[in-house]
C-alpha cells in the first residue's frame, strides 16, 4: 500500500488531526479529519497530560472513523515556545570525486556535530542554508555534483526535551508513535510561501488564538525563527477587563465590530456616536452601552501591540535586509479587516500579504482557511515524495520517496502536492558557526579551522 500519515497540529485554540496519503500520480487524498478543542494546552505549552492526551484522542478517533487504513507514520506539530534556533556549518571530503547522498547526509551530521546545543534541548531540523563544493559559488543542491570537498551552513531548530516527552506521553492513550516533530512556523511556511516568496525571502507571521510564531524563511530553509505568547484571545481578554464585561460577551464584541481600518474623521465621530450593548460581570442581566470607537480602540492597541513585537525581534535578527519579498500574515488573527493596512504602516516600505494555505480539496473540510496553514504544511511536508534535504527530528537525512501500489484507497478528492523544486538559492548569507577550536573528526577544511580560531 501507499504510505499514509496522520498529520497531528497541536495548536492553541485547535487540535486538528488529519489522515491522507498520496496516490499513483503523487495526489493527496484526504482519508479522514477530526478537530478538538485544545484543552490542557496553554500558549503552546502542554499544562495538563491527562486533559491534553484526552482532547488528541478525541481528536484521532474523529479522524479514524469511516477510514480502514493502517497509519505508516505520525507527523506532530511542536511550538515554537518550546524552540531555539542555532547555526552551524560542516565540511567534509569527497573521496569517490562524487556527491553522493550519504556525502550529503555526512557533512549535515558535521555540521550539528560542530553546533553548541543546550543539553537540555534535543533537534528538530538542520537545515542546509547552502553548500559549497570546493571553491564555487554558493549553491542548494550539491547531489551528483563532482569536487573534492564539501561544506554546508545550516540553521538548526531545537526544542526542549521535556516538552517533547510530554507530547510524546499524550499520544500514547491514543497508541500512537510519532514519527517525526514538525516546527509548526516551518509547516505554515511550506503552506503559504510560494516560490517567489522563497526565493527572494518572507518573514511569516502565523498568529493564532494565544501564540504567534515568527518564521524568516529564504531558499530551502529557515534563517531565523521565534515565538510571542500573544494572539488573538489576548484581544478578547483586553475587552473583558477593560470594558467588565464577560469573555463569551467580549469574544462576540471582537468577532462582530473588530476593524483596524483608518477611518475619516466623520466616520471616527459616527464611530463615537454610535453605542454597543455589552452585559456587565455579575451583573449580566444588566447592560450598559459603549462608544463602538472605544471598542475598536482596545482591539487596534492589542494588533499594534503584537505586529510592533514581531517586527522587532525580526529586526533584531539581523535578517530583515534579506526578506525581499515582506511580510506574509496567516493564522486566524489574519482574517481581521485592516490588518494588511496597519501591518504596512508598521513594517513601513516592505511589502505585506494576508495568505491562506493550499487548498487541499476534500469531502471533510475546507483547507482554505489560514487557520489550517500548519497543518496543510504537516501534509506536504509529510507527503512530499522528493523533500528536500535536511536532517529530521530523528536526525536522518530525509530523501526521495518511492510511490508504491496504492490499494483500497477510500473515496475522496485529490489535488498536485506541491513538489515543485524551490527556486536557486544564490545569495549567501552570514553564518555564525560554532566550531570546537580543535578538530572534531577528519575531513574538516582549512577554512573551517581558520574560522573556528576566530571564536
Amino acid at each position: 500500500m501507499s504510505n499514509t500519515i496522520l498529520a497531528i497540529d497541536i495548536g492553541s485554540t485547535n487540535i486538528t488531526a488529519v489522515i491522507a496519503q498520496n496516490d499513483l500520480n503523487n495526489k493527496i487524498n484526504i482519508l479522514g479529519t477530526g478537530v478538538e478543542t485544545s484543552e490542557g494546552i496553554n500558549k503552546g505549552l502542554i499544562t495538563n497530560i491527562e486533559v491534553a492526551s484526552k482532547a488528541i484522542k478525541d481528536a484521532v478517533y474523529g479522524v479514524n472513523k469511516g477510514t480502514a487504513s493502517n497509519i505508516d507514520s505520525t507527523y506532530v506539530s511542536i511550538s515554537a515556545a518550546y524552540t531555539k534556533g542555532v547555526r552551524s556549518a560542516g565540511s567534509v571530503n569527497v573521496p569517490n570525486g562524487q556527491i553522493t547522498q550519504t556525502e550529503i547526509n555526512q557533512v549535515l551530521q558535521m555540521a550539528l556535530y560542530n553546533a553548541t546545543i543546550v543539553p537540555e534541548y534535543d533537534v528538530v531540523h538542520v537545515l542546509p542554508i547552502y553548500f559549497k563544493v570546493d571553491d564555487s559559488q554558493l549553491i542548494d543542491n550539491p547531489l551528483n555534483m563532482n569536487g573534492a570537498r564539501l561544506e554546508v551552513a545550516v540553521y538548526i531548530v531545537t526544542a526542549k526535551k521535556t516538552a517533547l516527552t510530554n507530547i510524546k506521553s499524550a499520544l500514547k492513550s491514543s497508541n500512537l508513535e510519532i514519527s517525526n516533530f514538525v516546527l509548526s512556523g516551518y509547516a505554515s511556511a511550506i503552506s503559504v510561501l510560494d516560490e517567489q516568496q522563497k526565493r527572494f525571502g518572507a518573514a511569516i507571521l502565523d498568529i493564532g488564538g494565544s501564540t504567534t510564531d515568527i518564521v524568516c524563511f529564504k531558499g530551502k530553509s529557515i534563517i531565523y525563527n521565534d515565538f510571542l505568547p500573544v494572539g488573538s484571545a489576548n484581544i478578547t481578554n483586553d475587552l473583558s477587563v477593560t470594558l467588565h464585561t464577560p469573555p463569551n460577551a467580549a469574544e462576540t464584541l471582537k468577532i462582530q465590530y473588530a476593524n483596524l481600518l483608518n477611518s475619516t474623521s466623520l466616520d471616527k465621530e459616527e464611530n463615537n456616536i454610535k453605542k454597543v450593548k455589552i452585559p456587565v460581570i455579575g451583573d449580566e442581566q444588566n447592560t450598559k452601552e459603549m462608544p463602538l470607537d472605544s471598542v475598536q480602540l482596545i482591539i487596534h492597541a492589542r494588533v499594534e501591540e503584537i505586529l510592533v513585537l514581531a517586527k522587532e525581534k525580526i529586526k533584531k535578527s539581523g535578517v530583515l535586509d534579506s526578506l525581499g519579498a515582506g511580510i506574509v500574515i496567516t493564522g486566524g488573527m489574519s482574517q481581521l479587516p485592516g490588518i494588511k493596512e496597519l501591518a504596512q504602516e508598521i513594517f513601513e516600505n516592505i511589502p505585506v500579504k494576508i495568505a491562506n494555505p493550499i487548498n487541499i480539496r476534500n469531502g471533510y473540510m475546507s483547507f482554505d482557511d489560514p487557520t489550517m496553514a500548519t497543518i496543510v504544511g504537516l501534509l506536504l511536508y509529510g507527503l512530499d515524495s522528493n523533500p528536500n534535504f535536511e536532517l529530521d527530528s530523528n536526525k536522518k537525512l530525509r530523501q526521495k520517496k518511492e510511490i508504491r501500489n496504492s490499494q483500497s484507497i477510500p473515496q475522496s478528492n485529490e489535488i498536485k502536492t506541491n513538489n515543485e523544486n524551490l527556486a536557486d538559492y544564490k545569495k549567501q548569507q552570514d553564518i555564525l558557526p560554532r566550531i570546537s577550536t580543535k578538530d572534531k573528526a577528519k575531513g574538516v577544511s582549512k577554512f573551517w579551522n581558520k574560522v573556528a580560531e576566530w571564536f
